[in-house]
């Protein structure tokens, strides 16, 4: 699969599946394999508490999304700082902008934060869209190249030197 197409299937997959994330436990539970647990400071407690979610792959175990913003964050030593490291790399995100606690929001605050997520959602939906569309083109402008040189007997380096 396309790295675009895949990362647009992951978008899409993240905006159902991380609505339910705003809750502590919920993130916390995505950490189970997670390969720093002890005399660290990138705990699965202290991810949790940053909105990360474990996102791993085959080729990179420590992989943690926010659930919010959508920052991607891996190649963690013990001494990193969740809460740091997000806010260096994410410094809109609505989710570290919160002074309290998710439970303590009321039905408004929770509404507009959510309206705030879902257009992030989308900003990062558009983008991997457009780099999806721009791969597509070029694979069928290079397809099509190649068949008109083969119908007309031509080779593409002759018809680049005239």
């Amino acid at each position: 699969m396309h790295g675009s197409k895949k990362r647009f299937m992951q978008v899409v997959q993240h905006l159902t599946d991380f609505r339910i994330m705003y809750d502590y436990n919920k993130r916390l539970s995505s950490f189970t394999d997670w390969p720093f647990t002890e005399n660290c400071k990138c705990t699965p407690e202290n991810m949790a508490k940053a909105g990360f979610v474990h996102c791993p792959t085959e080729n990179e175990p420590d992989v943690a999304c926010c659930f919010f913003c959508l920052k991607e964050l891996e190649g963690w030593e013990p001494e990193d700082d969740p809460l740091t490291e997000h806010s260096k790399r994410s410094v809109t995100c609505g989710f570290l902008s919160l002074n309290k606690n998710t439970d303590e929001l009321t039905m408004e605050e929770f509404l507009r934060l959510e309206v705030f997520r879902i257009k992030t959602f989308y900003r990062k939906f558009s983008t991997v869209v457009a780099e999806y569309l721009d791969e597509e083109m070029t694979a069928t402008t290079r397809r099509l190249v190649e068949y008109f040189a083969n119908q007309h007997n031509c080779s593409l380096e002759m018809d680049l030197e005239r």
